[in-house]
This record gives structure tokens, sequence and C-alpha cells, in this order.
């Protein structure tokens, strides 16, 4: 247990460093390019993800999953590894290619920085963190994000001047993606030896490979392509008020990544040993603190978004405080997925309800936003998000269902949702008395916090939950 808490924290570290620079940068970023400039750069980070998604074919879940699962034996773990690594580059070779042949043979705004969006493709190419994920060896990520992330604010700060320097902003981006892939394969001979790939055997990853791709891309839908139809059906400007808004749930949401890739290994490994007990120990467990957390980041962001966006991103920026307000909602329902998902269908082979759930998820939010953004605008993009959300979870919870106590989990988080609720109305209140500025803001995240942390505290005491004394337990081996 102690490990899976190391490796937890290592990933909530992983995870805050691969967003803090957007969210450091965002204030910034926001007021020199402009709704415009930042839309552009969306935009053209959206097309370029597709490609980079069939490059990756699939590769991080199931790579992880696939090491987990042979780790224990090395000369297995030498040939399962470069049997995937050969796969992996041939798709990538590949998907490279034909994003150079959408450059130089489409006709697409902007040219010239959708060819230098094509380093995100060759930094997939490069992209080996399955391995280091699947031997839970976490603190390598970790390590080369923090020089990488820091390298990368300080060049954001010093060459991107004007609203004519989105090229940078670009170069900036794509570039830093790109070495940070580079810089982990310096590790890989203390953990992993390339051997010639046997393709009899490398064959066998493709089908495997591409039932988790058929899901990726399903995800990618409503996760990017939301940002595509916005910028086909309305303007750039729109795109830049959803992909701000979108940054700050993602950063909320990091808590829950890091969570669901530290466990999806460890539980991949407990079902191949078949110890069903330990594994539904481990998923009650993070239900509720995923639940905990979530539900107190959702009705955090809702009490403090009409002071936030125009504080933090500028007057331009004010509409965005209603996009954040709706994307807050469908946070309960990712995270609640997500645990279902890297802790019980995935590692218990269950992909085919992975799938079903993420490809009628994107089904939906197509469907949503064709109705929606016409009219809506970027606020159609937000409603088509929640139903996606709304229905990867309800599908794969209805399936697990069958073998999990699903009610009994969702019966435990409603508590935490009502005192998310009467927080965020307390915060809401304070920030209609008091003007838009940073005391403001630190004013309701103290305030907020001490009101959740205390409904929350007094509320596992007297239910006499399992929780607390887990916690009892970490705050006594710290003292």
């Amino acid at each position: 247990m102690s490990s899976i808490k190391k490796n937890v924290s290592y990933q909530i570290v992983y995870h805050i460093l691969q967003i803090l620079l957007p969210l450091v940068t965002s204030p910034y970023i926001s007021r020199v390019l402009g709704a415009n400039g930042v839309g552009i750069y969306s935009y053209t980070y959206s097309i370029v993800s597709y490609f980079a998604l069939f490059a990756q074919l699939g590769i991080q879940i199931y790579g992880n999953r696939t090491i987990a699962m042979v780790r224990d034996d090395q000369q297995k773990l030498n040939q399962t590894f470069s049997d995937l690594l050969a796969v992996h580059l041939a798709v990538s070779v590949i998907a490279l290619c034909a994003y150079g042949g959408y450059i130089f043979i489409g006709k697409m705004e902007h040219p010239e920085i959708a060819a230098i969006q094509a380093l995100y493709v060759i930094a997939e190419l490069l992209e080996i963190n399955w391995l280091y994920f699947g031997l839970e060896q976490f603190k390598i990520t970790v390590t080369r994000n923090s020089i990488i992330k820091i390298a990368t604010l300080i060049s954001i700060f010093c060459f991107v001047k004007t609203a004519d320097d989105v090229w940078k902003y670009c170069a900036i981006m794509a570039a830093s993606a790109a070495l940070s892939e580079i810089i982990v394969w310096a590790f890989l001979p203390h953990y992993a030896k390339i051997v010639k790939p046997n393709w009899s055997d490398s064959k066998k990853h493709i089908i495997p490979l591409i039932s988790f791709f058929i899901p990726s891309a399903a995800v990618s839908l409503y996760k990017v392509m939301d940002k595509i139809m916005l910028g086909i059906m309305s303007n750039k400007v729109q795109v830049g008020y959803y992909e701000n808004s979108e940054k700050i749930i993602y950063v909320a949401l990091g808590f829950i990544s890091a969570v669901g890739t530290v466990m999806m290994p460890r539980m991949s490994n407990l079902a191949s040993k078949g110890d069903e007990k330990q594994a539904l120990k481990m998923i009650d467990i993070s239900i509720q603190i995923v639940m905990i957390i979530m539900a107190a980041m959702a009705g955090g962001i809702i009490g403090v978004a009409n002071v936030f966006a125009p504080f933090y991103w500028g007057a331009e920026f004010s509409v965005c405080n209603t996009f954040l307000k709706g994307l807050s909602f469908s946070m309960l329902f990712t995270a609640f997925a997500n645990v279902i998902r890297t802790q019980y269908l995935i590692p218990w082979h269950k992909d085919k309800v992975f799938q079903l759930s993420v490809i009628s998820g994107a089904g939906v939010n197509l469907i949503v936003n064709f109705l929606l953004i016409p009219n809506f605008q970027a606020m159609g993009a937000v409603i088509g998000t929640i139903a996606a959300e709304a229905t990867v979870c309800l599908i794969q919870g209805v399936y697990a269902s069958r073998y999990i106590p699903i009610p009994g989990y969702l019966k435990k988080s409603i508590p935490y949702a009502f005192f998310a609720a009467f927080m965020s109305m307390a915060v809401y209140l304070i920030g209609n008395a008091m003007q838009g500025n940073m005391l403001t803001l630190i004013i309701q995240v103290l305030s907020g916090s001490c009101i959740y942390i205390g409904l929350t505290a007094l509320y596992l005491y007297i239910t006499k939950d399992a929780l607390l004394d887990e916690i009892m337990k970490i705050i006594r081996r710290k003292a």
C-alpha cells in the first residue's frame, strides 16, 4: 500500500506538471495572443492530435496492462516490450507520413503552424512511458517533466510577446512534447533490453491495440472534436473560450488521472493472479476518496467561477464563467467512470464494455454538438461534453454493477455531493458580496475548504466510516 501512495504522489506531481504550464501561462497567453490566437493554437492542435492518436494506437493503455502482466519475468518483459515497440514504431511512421501529406496536399488554414505541430506526432513515435507505467516506475516521468516544464515556462515568457507570436508559442509547446519523450530513452537500459522482435508475436498485439485505439478515438471525439466543430461551425474566438475553460477542468481531473494511471497496472497484476478480494477492497477505497475530492473541486469551481474568469484571463474571457460551471458537472461523471474503467473493466479484460461505453459517449457528443453549437456556440459544446461523460459513466456503471457493488458506491457518494453544493453556494455568496480580485478568491477558497472539510470530517466521524480510520492511521505514522 505504501508503494501505491508513493506512486499516486508521483503521478499527481506528473499530471500537475503536465497541466501547470498552461495553467500558469494561460493568463499571460490569453492577454498576449487574445481569444483568436488561443483559438488558432487550439484548433490546429486538435487536428494534429488525431494523427498523434493514430500513432499511439492504444499503446498507452494496452502497453501499460501488458507490461504489468509480464514484469516479473525479465526475459519475457524484454521480448514483449520489443514486440510492442516494433508495432508502435511502424504505426507511428505511417501516421507521420499521413500528417505530412495533410500539410502539403490538404487545403488548411495556417499551414505554417500546422507544420510546426508535426512535432506532436514525432513525440508519439518516441513515446515509451507505457513501459515505465507498467513497471510502476513513475518517478522517471516526474523528473523528466520537472526539467522540461520549467524550461518551457521560461521560453514562453521570453519569446512570446505579441499577437503575431502564435507560431512561437506553438513551436515551444510542440518541441517540449518531443523533447520530453526523447529524455526517457536514457533510462531504458536500466529496465528493459531491446531484442529482436518476433514478428509472429508482434502480430498478436495488433488486434488488441486496435481494440484500445477504437475507444481512444471515440474519447477524442468528445475531448478534441468539440474544438474542431466549434472552429468550423462557429469561430476561433469561441474555441479560445472553450479551450481556456477546459484547461481548468483538466487541472482538477489531474488527480483522477494520477490515481487511474497508478492503480491500473497494480489491478492488472492482481487480476493476473486472480486476487479479486484485494482488488474489490482497493476499488472501494479509491471510489470514496476520488468522489470526496471531485465533489469538492466541482463545487469549488462553480462557486468561484464568476470571480475567477475575468480576474484570471481578463475581461475578454468573462463569459468563460458560464462554461466553467457547466463543465464542472461533467467532472463527477468522469471521476466515477475513471475508477470503474481503470480499476475494473481494463484490468479484468472487460474491453468490449469499455469500447461500447466510449463509442456511445462519442456518438451522443457528436449529435448534441451538431444540434446545439450553431445556436449556443461554446455552451453547446459544454452540454455535449456533459452528455457524453454521463453516457460513458452510465454504461460502465450498469455493466460493472453485475460484479461489483455500484449502488453502494453511489450511496456513499451522495452526501459529498450535498456538502459540495452547500459549500458552492456559500463561496458564491462571498464572491457576490466582494470585489473581483485576488483577495476575494483567496477568501473564497479558504472559506470553501473549511466548510467542505468540516462537513466531510463530521460525517465520517458520525457514521464511523472505515475511511476515517485509514486517514487517522496515516496521520499517526506521519506524526
